[in-house]
């Protein structure tokens, strides 16, 4: 019996969350095509996965047997993945880079000439992931190296070298009451509402809502963003603000948005991220080591 994977990673949702709403926001599908995939599933295993009822899906002993065992198997399969794409890129001599906004900012271009230079004949091509994939394209086999914010979900799995700390600072609407400071305390912001990643971008959204600097206070949101036109386009509108890094106030300029400084709130990094193999291939080593030569003081931001 073959099972679409796809089938197994919603499944996996669902028992995670014991919940078909907060479910289906998280895979952004409806509830309705998601309950008719879950069906589809227990009738290919010929079994009941989830008890339903008003406060949720609780799983069946065969639910809970599946569950315990679904992880690995997706794990195994996106190892798999990984690899198989990984070859047939470095098979045209290409180095996939995932990057999330705008990578390493103006060091980026400097990272890919060198690598250029140690490789010669080779090319990098550059992807930019929406906000709900932190990891660039790394969890999913698309990319062999990545540029990416710091922290991320997935982090742990994967190396990390810290390339660039700089402070976080807000864009605001160019007519917000506090557009008109030179700094603005982080504890000024705590009552208005924010525009945020998606929530299948996981703590990564927390930690650009700053949620654990607050001192409790709780998050507004007054937007979602999937990507950084959709997020200049919410500030703009007025639907919230939002922390960003220093860079952004260079890389995405509008003159409907405005980018003060942040007191009161921790700093940012970016770091090169690959993937933790026994064997890294030659081509991944020379952009990682790239990275690390031109990379400035990280002490000193």
């Amino acid at each position: 019996m073959d099972v679409d994977t796809r089938l197994l990673r919603y499944f996996a949702v669902v028992a995670e969350e014991g919940h078909l709403t907060r479910s289906a926001e998280r895979l952004f599908i409806s509830q309705p095509a998601l309950t008719k995939q879950i069906k589809q599933l227990e009738t290919l295993l010929g079994v009941t996965l989830f008890t339903r009822s008003r406060a949720g899906m609780a799983l069946t002993d065969a639910g809970t047997a599946l569950a315990a065992t679904v992880p690995a198997v997706l794990d195994s399969w996106d190892s798999a993945l990984r690899t198989a794409k990984g070859a047939a890129s470095r098979a045209d001599r290409v180095l996939r880079v995932g990057f999330v906004a705008s990578g390493a900012n103006e060091l980026t271009q400097r990272i890919i000439a060198d690598f250029v230079r140690r490789r010669p004949g080779w090319r990098v091509q550059l992807h930019q992931t929406p906000w709900d994939d932190p990891t660039a394209g790394l969890a999913s086999g698309d990319a062999d190296a990545a540029l990416l914010r710091l922290p991320f979900p997935g982090e742990e799995a994967l190396d990390v070298e810290v390339l660039i700390t700089e402070d976080r600072w807000v864009a605001l609407p160019a007519g917000h009451r506090l557009a008109g400071q030179e700094v603005i305390a982080f504890a000024d912001l705590f009552d208005e509402p924010f525009v945020a990643t998606p929530q299948a971008s996981g703590w990564w959204r927390e930690y650009w809502l700053a949620s654990d600097e607050r001192g409790g206070r709780p998050v507004t949101v007054g937007a979602v963003a999937h990507n950084p036109d959709e997020w200049l386009n919410a500030i703009a509108n007025g639907d919230g603000v939002s922390l960003t890094p220093q860079a952004t106030a260079r890389f995405y300029q509008r003159p409907d948005v405005v980018y003060r400084p942040v007191s009161g709130v921790s700093p940012s990094r970016v770091g090169v991220a690959w993937p933790r193999t026994p064997v890294v291939p030659a081509a991944v080593r020379d952009f990682v080591r790239s990275c690390l030569e031109l990379r400035p003081d990280v002490e000193g931001g």
